[in-house]
């Protein structure tokens, strides 16, 4: 287990930041540690982990976490309830009462004008997603190689030398598990050295408890209309959904339909509120979803992701020029099958170009 630690802690940077963090609460008694979306695992342990450590070493005395959006998945739900979290939502809070305002598991650009418009920027940003844009903060660190952010706040935590409580190394655990897929995504050794570490000091039970919960039984119509209406070319399935509850639910049906025999890639559209949630799953063997979503969605809204999932963002608004204001399942097959046409012709082109 020292071995384990030690290759957790070696790295000088994390060690820097967590001096960075002690300093920036110096004079602080608040914080608010902001998670975009519907909140995950990962991006909860990382807020849990980063405000045990501002409160351990800085003594900061409240701490608000905060999401744009409720929790969806039934799962996260009983998660955070096993942890006995309140997660308030974005738009019923006032960010300026707050000494210090953390990004975990986003970046200031995630928000689109949000944060803009209430003159807020955020001191601290902790992510493990491609930086493709230009942004600012006091305390930035992105490492997008990384499987999980919970696997670099289990470094933090280390650096610190903090007490880790059995709940927080549950939620670190579960937060490794559930954005490494098992490991079937991309990861790196410290995510394994992470997963080991907090592996033998969780509640197992509890996360199994949690894994088990079925589906919500509202979910099956979405499974059964993409049954229904999916678009299936070879070893690739796409299906718009029309609208949905929450971007979760293209999630949840993407992952579904990835277990299909014969299936490597799937992409399921949906429309959230005024936004239209584009998710892309595939077993990150022969595609990078992320590179896809980027080349062929990106010109429309924010796209990005990893090999085997991506998700892409886009404005209803940005999309009635192409879609002729035309929002049926046929024409937005259509666009979806388009995009997705035009972005493997400009990579078969380059590579060409390279031969």
């Amino acid at each position: 287990m020292k071995r384990i630690k030690s290759l957790l802690v070696a790295k000088e940077e994390t060690s820097l930041n967590v001096f960075k963090l002690k300093t920036m609460a110096r004079g602080k008694e608040s914080m608010a540690i902001l998670m975009y979306g519907s909140p995950d695992p990962d991006a909860v342990a990382s807020a849990m982990a980063l405000w045990e450590i501002m409160r351990q070493t800085a003594g900061i005395s409240k701490c608000t976490f905060i999401a744009t959006e409720p929790v969806a998945r039934q799962q996260n739900r009983e998660f955070i309830r096993a942890m006995k979290l309140d997660i308030q939502l974005l738009n019923k809070n006032d960010l300026s009462q707050y000494g210090l305002i953390a990004l975990v598991d986003a970046q200031p650009t995630f928000f689109g004008q949000t944060l803009e418009n209430i003159h807020i920027q955020p001191q601290i940003v902790l992510d493990h997603h491609p930086c493709t844009t230009v942004w600012h903060a006091e305390l930035a660190d992105i490492r997008p190689h990384y499987g999980s952010l919970s696997t670099m706040m289990m470094e933090y935590c280390l650096a610190a030398k903090i007490k880790i409580p059995k709940k927080l190394y549950t939620a670190l655990f579960y937060g490794i598990k559930t954005d490494t897929n098992n490991f079937e995504r991309d990861s790196i050794l410290e995510d394994i050295g992470a997963y080991y570490l907090a592996h033998s000091r969780a509640n197992r039970e509890l996360i199994r408890r949690i894994e088990l919960n079925q589906i919500p039984e509202r979910f099956l119509k979405y499974y059964d209309y993409a049954f229904h209406h999916k678009r299936r070319y070879r070893d690739r399935i796409i299906c718009y959904l029309g609208k949905v509850e929450s971007a979760d639910t293209c999630v949840q049906v993407a992952d579904f339909l990835l277990r299909l025999a014969g299936i490597y890639y799937v992409v399921i559209a949906g429309i959230v509120k005024e936004r239209m949630i584009i998710v892309f799953r595939g077993d990150g063997y022969r595609q990078d979803c992320g590179s896809i979503a980027i080349k062929a969605f990106g010109g429309y809204g924010s796209a990005g992701g990893h090999k085997s999932a991506a998700r892409v963002e886009i404005s209803l608004e940005a999309l009635r020029e192409p879609l002729h204001d035309d929002f049926s399942q046929e024409a937005v097959d259509q666009f979806l099958v388009q995009r997705l046409r035009r972005k493997r012709k400009a990579l078969n082109q380059t590579n060409n170009n390279k031969s």
